[in-house]
């Protein structure tokens, strides 16, 4: 009769079974994720186990970077900033964070994903610290943009997490697991914005600081569980080559473009949902009420993308990516030309509404973006397999290249990010509403479920299935 040991909330593995073989602590070096007996006797509870902690330590890296799209609601008028300086608190965490991705993406292989999981958190504490000891009126805005940018540390840890989550689970199940992965992550933008919203209806404008005491004590636990449950793989490694080879790879290009469509949008809008709510529709109001009123809306949209963006993986998974994505673009432009409609007719509850939907409809695309990137090295490797290539060499191939599209694509998407937040920062400067910088999303979603279709949905598409 076979004795189970627990080594996962809810997950026995049968101790007569043989486990993953390691030369050294939290180091697994036989992983065979593709392999159905291994993965149901052992493997999935582990890669589970990694999934939870990989998910929490990125959800408080979201929040972390998100920071400033709350502390811009609590700069009233004694600190001196008027709206286009607080974009920029929003816009160069946004830009840092995404130039971090690219090298985070490579870390997991170079470090381990534990390893670097437990540095990636650790170091959330610094911007924590440096906001706590300058927000303060009279501080100069120098001096908070610096202490902005540092926030951005939290950005790059969605690469390292998704290409660390990436290596453990099988191609039939990286679609929910990576949209899983990514959606948890996603949720700290909400996370942090719900704090703030408590914060301010608790303690009022002037304690921003409170947020931090809820986030320092949270990173020590995100901390403690990766050094305690979270794993390193041996077998996963940076093949040399992979950047280069990927870079030259049109699809790369590709995807990083239809990527700035969905996580773009979704962390730009995330950045500016407040600002924009509080100068377009609450001017007027006193500067507390004002933080109040756009902060009691603004989180319900960052909520919902990040709940569903597991399930626009899913659907993928089952009907193709690309597919998913071509009906997401299209009902973005719409959805863009509804909050369009609203802001000109000023209605604050439909522009409300439409922007709701906009972020829905955003994490529905980030999930089967993600999606693709696999599939197309998926069926590279079949095609090659058909016309004689080695199997092993094929999946270790596909792995590394999807790693390496995972980290040019999640660093440019959240570049998205950024010209989103300039966008609106143009466009207040210019008309005090954001109208024009609307129309120039239309224009983009249009562009992005163009490309989509002509490059992966179409029967004649080279690429089509993706």
């Amino acid at each position: 009769m076979a004795v189970t040991t627990t080594t996962d909330v809810g997950a026995d593995i049968p101790v007569d079974v043989a486990p993953p073989t390691s030369s050294r602590p939290h180091w697994i070096d036989d992983w065979r994720p593709e392999d159905e007996t291994f993965w149901a006797e052992q493997g999935e509870a582990i890669a589970r186990r990694n999934l939870i902690w990989s998910i929490i330590s990125e959800h408080i890296g979201f929040a972390i970077w998100s920071l400033w799209s709350v502390f811009v609601l609590f700069l009233g008028p004694e600190y001196g900033f008027d709206p286009g300086q607080k974009f920029l608190l929003t816009t160069l965490p946004t830009a840092v964070g995404a130039l971090l991705r690219l090298p985070y993406t490579f870390a997991t292989a170079r470090f381990g994903g534990r390893n670097w999981t437990i540095f990636s958190a650790g170091i959330l504490i610094v911007p924590c610290m440096l906001a706590a000891f300058a927000l303060h009126p009279g501080v100069s805005f120098t001096t908070l943009l610096l202490c902005a940018s540092v926030a951005g540390v939290g950005g790059g840890n969605f690469s390292s997490s998704m290409a660390n989550i990436d290596s453990f689970y099988p191609q039939r199940l990286k679609g929910w697991a990576l949209g899983l992965n990514a959606g948890g992550g996603n949720l700290g933008v909400a996370g942090v914005q719900l704090v703030g919203l408590a914060v301010l209806a608790t303690a009022g404008v002037a304690h921003p600081r409170l947020i931090l005491a809820v986030y320092i004590p949270l990173i020590v636990v995100a901390v403690a569980g990766a050094a305690l449950k979270m794993d390193n793989l041996t077998h996963v490694s940076n093949e040399k080559r992979a950047m280069r080879d990927v870079a030259k790879h049109r699809h790369t290009w590709i995807i990083a473009l239809l990527y700035i469509g969905t996580f773009g949008s979704f962390i730009g809008f995330g950045f500016a949902f407040g600002q924009v709510v509080k100068a377009q529709f609450y001017a007027d109001l006193d500067p507390g009420l004002a933080a109040r009123k756009a902060a009691y809306l603004t989180f319900l949209g960052p909520l919902l993308g990040s709940l569903v963006r597991p399930y626009g993986g899913k659907l993928a998974d089952k009907v193709g990516g690309a597919r998913v994505s071509l009906v997401t673009f299209v009902a973005m432009a719409g959805g863009a030309s509804l909050v369009l409609a609203a802001s000109k007719a000023d209605s604050a509850p439909l522009f409300i509404v439409a922007f709701i939907v906009l972020f829905v409809l955003t994490g529905i695309g980030n999930g089967s973006v993600y999606k693709m990137i696999p599939a197309i090295f998926d069926k590279e490797r079949r095609a090659d397999l058909d016309a004689g290539g080695d199997e092993d060499q094929g999946w270790v191939t596909a792995r590394k290249r999807s790693r390496a599209l995972i980290g040019i694509a999640g660093s440019i998407g959240a570049l998205g990010g950024v010209a989103v937040n300039l966008a609106f920062r143009q466009s207040f400067n210019s008309t005090g509403n954001g109208n024009g910088a609307y129309v120039s999303f239309i224009a983009f979603y249009v562009v992005c479920a163009v490309v989509t279709w002509l490059v992966y949905v179409r029967r004649s598409a080279s690429m089509s299935g993706v």
